[in-house]
C-alpha cells in the first residue's frame, strides 16, 4: 500500500510525491524558495522519489498486463517547482558546495539524469518559473517541458556556466546533443549562455507548451499532457525505446572522469550505500 502525500527525506522534506490520479504522480521540489539542487535533495529526495513512483507504477502495470487491461497500465510523472510560488522551477546546483565534492557528478547528479532520461513512463517538467543551469538540465532529462509564458512574471531558461567559469560535466553536453540536433542551438545554450525567454525556447524546440498563468495553471497543463501520454506506458516499452534513442548519451553520462584517493573513494561509497 502507498500513502500519499509522501515527503522525502522524512526528517527534513525537500520533495513531496502525490498521486492525484491512479495513473499520475507529481513530484514537487521545495528546497527553499529556489530549489537549489543539493546532494541531500538528489540522494535522499529525488532519487528515492523516482524509485517510489516506478515501483508503484510497475505493480499496477503487472496486474494490468496479466489482465490484458491497457487502461490499467497507464502512467506518467510530473516534476514541478514548489507550488506556493511562481518564481522558480530550480535555480540550479548549490554550486559553492558541489564544486568542492568530486563525487557529486559521478555518484549523485549524473545517475539522477540518466535515470530520468530512461524513466519507464512519460515524464513532464512543469516549469513554473526560472530554470537555470542544473535545473535546466533536470528539465531536459524529462520527456516534455511545459512552462509559464512569462507574461505576468519574468521566467528564463539559461545554462549560465560560461559566464561564471564552470566547466560542464560530460553529462550536460551528452543530454544537449541527445535532445537537440542543431549545432547553432548547442552554441546558443552552452557557449553563449543565452537567457531564453519562454517564447524563444518554444520556437527553438526546447519547450513543448507555454501556459499563461501561475503555477496552478502550469501544473494543470502538465497534467493534461500527462493524461494524453500516459497510455503510451501501457505496453511497457516506453523506457526500452528510450534506452536505444539515448544509448550514446547514457554511455557518456556513465563515464567516470574524476581524480580519486581513498578518502574520495570512501565518500563515494557512502553516497552509494
Amino acid at each position: 500500500m502507498y500513502s500519499y502525500p509522501l515527503r522525502l527525506p522524512v526528517d527534513n522534506p525537500l520533495v513531496t510525491i502525490t498521486n492525484p490520479q491512479t495513473h499520475l504522480w507529481v513530484i514537487e521540489l521545495h528546497n527553499g524558495q529556489d530549489n537549489r539542487l543539493t546532494t541531500t535533495l538528489v540522494n535522499n529526495g529525488l532519487r528515492p522519489a523516482l524509485d517510489t513512483v516506478e515501483k508503484h507504477w510497475r505493480e499496477r502495470w503487472r496486474k494490468a498486463f496479466t489482465a490484458n487491461d491497457r487502461e490499467g497500465g497507464r502512467g506518467a510523472l510530473i516534476i514541478v517547482g514548489r507550488r506556493d510560488q511562481d518564481k522558480f522551477f530550480s535555480n540550479g546546483l548549490d554550486y559553492e558546495r558541489v564544486r568542492l565534492d568530486p563525487n557529486f557528478f559521478p555518484e549523485t547528479f549524473n545517475p539522477l539524469l540518466a535515470r530520468l532520461l530512461l524513466f519507464p513512463i512519460p515524464t513532464i517538467a512543469a516549469i513554473n518559473g526560472h530554470c537555470y543551469a542544473g535545473g535546466f538540465m533536470l528539465s531536459l532529462a524529462c520527456d516534455y517541458r511545459v512552462m509559464t509564458d512569462g507574461s505576468t512574471r519574468n521566467a528564463w531558461l539559461c545554462m549560465n556556466e560560461v559566464h561564471f567559469g564552470a566547466v560542464w560535466p560530460l553529462s550536460f553536453a551528452a543530454i544537449v546533443r541527445a535532445k537537440f540536433g542543431d549545432h547553432r542551438l548547442h552554441r546558443k545554450i552552452a557557449l553563449e549562455g543565452h537567457r531564453f525567454i519562454p517564447t524563444e525556447a518554444l520556437t527553438d524546440g526546447i519547450l513543448d507548451h507555454l501556459v499563461t498563468g501561475n503555477t496552478a495553471a502550469v501544473l494543470s497543463k502538465a497534467e493534461e499532457v500527462a493524461d494524453n501520454l500516459s497510455i503510451n506506458a501501457s505496453a511497457g516499452v516506453w523506457g526500452l525505446i528510450k534506452s536505444d534513442i539515448y544509448r550514446d548519451a547514457v554511455e557518456t553520462i556513465k563515464k567516470n572522469l574524476r581524480t580519486t584517493n581513498p578518502i574520495i573513494e570512501d565518500d563515494a561509497a557512502k553516497a552509494r550505500l
